[in-house]
């Protein structure tokens, strides 16, 4: 489902002109065209209440068969229709989808996994979504239009059918005070019988979340989730104010301005979905290794420098001076761009917010950093296109590399590192207490270290 939902995110690049070209089916305006990204990110929004009694009242395992049947749907819609309106419904319904599967996703494979490996796992979310965006620049660009629908019903089928012989999140059946069947989920995810020992800490740890009672306003109320709320708010938000939206949607206009340096939308499209995928797959193999702060920062510094190299560039255009000798620069940095955010800014905050929120009120704390996540990509589009009209483009660049190096100082003062912790040590770190992990020989758990 996260292939599929990186699909429809990508979906409008090469199908926008595909609609207004004279190969299409449906006659499509250029409004029209500019509504069909509009309306998936409205659907995202839209999709908050369902995802949150979703999760809650029926389990992750079941909210992620819906979310990829709901998915499938969409693009059954795609592929039969020839109503813009029964399109524009698809993208909507895509969306909900979408939202559905990047909250209970991330949290059910936060609540079923090791500690050591669960940044690993969580990113991998990511990176099938990035695997997405290439499939779909891809298709969309050199296959017929019923190929692209085609494989996101393959891939939504798939899921719907195969989840379910998934156990449900151990966490899950505690909190619904069911621990027998918990403990039969655990025997299917581990693979050693001391199961005493893990059961009994997420018991303590769904015991203790419970006094909190999981009230909406207990996400604000108490301190320890107001600063999880703060810090994936501003990690969803930061993705988008160092400019991934603008570049995604407008790469092309943007190589342009360099002068002699011309890549074709649909090569340019690919080699940049192609970079963030090496890039978002190396990350998750060392995101467990290097932690969380060490990607964040080193992803920030980097994304800043190409988005300073490339403003000063822009800058030195609009003053006048000749640059067509090395009007490469925009286009290395754009590649050096792709490759650096996905290593930690493009990656870190979906790991880190299935982390931070306790059980009782995860489900709407992810739901609103993933509501924020969707206003900031608007915002940030918008702020690129108001600045670019008023000014020139080395404006937003510089605005965009102000919010680079923010993000290193915010991550400095606070971000926590989750690396190797438990999600009742991560609870316990946010209340400003110190956790400490259970030993079993059988479990064979590493020392846990300073916070």
């Amino acid at each position: 489902m996260a292939i599929s939902d990186g699909m429809t995110y990508g979906w409008t690049s090469p199908m926008i002109p595909y609609f207004t070209s004279n190969a299409t089916h449906i006659i499509v305006t250029e409004n029209d065209g500019e509504w069909m990204e509009t309306i998936n990110l409205l659907g995202y929004a839209a999709g908050l209440p369902f995802t949150i009694l979703s999760v809650d009242y029926l389990g992750r395992k079941m909210s992620m068969i819906i979310s990829a049947t709901l998915g499938c749907l969409c693009w059954v819609l795609l592929l039969t229709t020839m109503n813009l309106k029964i399109i524009f419904t698809s993208r909507f319904l895509a969306g909900m989808a979408g939202d559905m599967c990047f909250v209970a996703a991330p949290m059910y494979i936060a609540e079923i996994s090791d500690y050591r490996i669960r940044g690993f796992l969580s990113s991998l979310i990511y990176f099938m979504m990035v695997v997405g965006i290439l499939i779909v620049y891809c298709t969309g660009t050199l296959a017929p239009y019923w190929v692209t629908p085609a494989v996101g019903i393959i891939l939504t089928a798939s899921q719907a059918v195969f989840v379910w012989f998934l156990p449900e999140s151990p966490y899950y059946y505690v909190y619904k005070n069911n621990c027998e069947k918990a403990r039969k989920a655990l025997r299917k995810l581990r693979s050693h019988d001391d199961l005493d020992q893990e059961l009994k800490g997420i018991e303590q740890e769904v015991e203790r979340e419970k006094t909190e009672k999981g009230r909406p306003q207990d996400l604000i109320m108490i301190k320890s989730n107001r600063l999880a709320l703060f810090i994936s708010l501003i990690l969803n938000g930061g993705q988008h104010f160092v400019g991934i939206s603008v570049f995604l949607m407008n790469l092309e206009s943007i190589l342009d301005k360099a002068g002699s340096v011309h890549i074709d939308s649909s090569t340019a499209s690919m080699i940049f979905a192609g970079t963030m995928l090496i890039s978002t797959g190396i990350a998750a193999v060392i995101i467990d290794s290097f932690g969380r702060k060490f990607l964040l920062i080193s992803s920030s510094f980097t994304t800043g420098l190409a988005l300073l190299v490339m403003s000063i560039f822009f800058h030195l255009q609009y003053l006048g001076h000749d640059v067509s000798s090395v009007s490469w620069i925009p286009a290395a940095c754009v590649m050096v761009y792709a490759a650096t955010f996905k290593v930690g800014l493009g990656l870190v905050p979906i790991v880190m917010i299935a982390e931070i929120f306790p059980t009782t009120v995860k489900a709407l704390g992810m739901t609103v950093a993933d509501v924020f996540y969707v206003l900031a990509a608007i915002v940030s589009i918008k702020l690129y296109q108001t600045l670019l009209n008023y000014f020139q483009i080395h404006v937003p660049l510089y605005v965009f590399t102000v919010f680079s190096f923010l993000m290193i100082l915010f991550t400095v003062l606070w971000i926590p590192e989750t690396k190797g912790q438990t999600l009742d040590d991560i609870q316990l770190m946010l209340k400003g207490e110190k956790g400490h992990h259970n030993k079993s020989e059988k479990s064979d758990h590493i020392e846990q270290g300073k916070f």
